[in-house]
């Protein structure tokens, strides 16, 4: 038999026996009289049998538990999405906070590292000041004392010890001067052999010479000094200049 025919029976009453035919409809054996056989109530038996199968072929069955669990999620789904929408807008008003204070940390910071740098500056400066203050003051007194060392060079050997002595003395204080002056961070400027820098020198003589090459330093007067870039003195020289 095809997948698509139903097999009927036809009974017959005088002989009883049974015959099988072939029908257009699901499998689905009908039994039917012969003699009161009529082909229009098969067919209408057939199509009502076809229209309750596909009736029922569109409704979906559901079991019992699987319909509770369903109303439940129902019933529970409007609270949870509720819930859900205000965990949501509590944790974008929480980074939203998050980020405002990350931004005035790192103002807070920002302003705390030129606030550092602003007052290292300042206390550069007035330390500065005041060394250079200092030195200046200090400094005729170590040219006063430079000057009675390089009159040493002219006393002669017949002077007493007692003198030498004296000497010895004022070279050492001198010495304990530049000591301090060089703690302080203040340096003699170069001079003797350098060329004339405006910045640092102060040429008070001039001297035509071939012996060195023109705005060049051939004496140093007075000792300039500095302390880092500013300059506390500057140096008093006699420059070449070509004959």
């Amino acid at each position: 038999m095809s997948r698509n025919h139903i097999p009927i029976k036809f009974v017959d009453s005088e002989s009883g026996d049974e015959t099988f035919e072939e029908a257009q409809t699901p499998e689905e054996f009908i039994e039917v009289d012969s003699e009161s056989f009529d082909a229009g109530n098969v067919d209408e038996t057939l199509e009502t049998s076809s229209s309750d199968d596909d009736d029922n072929a569109g409704v979906e069955m559901t079991s019992p538990p699987e319909a509770a669990k369903e109303r439940s999620t129902g019933e529970l789904g409007g609270p949870l999405v509720a819930e859900l929408v205000a965990t949501r807008a509590e944790l974008k008003r929480i980074e939203a906070e998050s980020n405002e204070l990350r931004e005035r940390l790192a103002r807070r910071q920002a302003d705390f590292e030129n606030h550092r740098k602003r007052t290292e500056r300042e206390r550069a400066e007035t330390y500065n000041r005041v060394v250079a203050d200092i030195a200046g003051k200090m400094l005729p007194v170590v040219d006063n004392l430079k000057r009675a060392l390089e009159a040493e060079a002219s006393v002669e050997a017949s002077e007493s010890d007692e003198f030498r002595h004296f000497l010895s003395g004022v070279d050492l204080i001198y010495k304990q001067l530049n000591g301090v002056l060089d703690a302080l961070g203040v340096k003699p400027i170069s001079a003797i052999g350098e060329p004339f820098d405006p910045h640092v020198h102060e040429a008070v003589v001039t001297e035509p010479t071939d012996e060195y090459e023109p705005d060049t330093i051939v004496q140093e007067i007075v000792t300039g000094y500095r302390l880092g870039d500013k300059l506390i003195r500057p140096s008093m020289v006699k420059v070449a200049v070509r004959k």
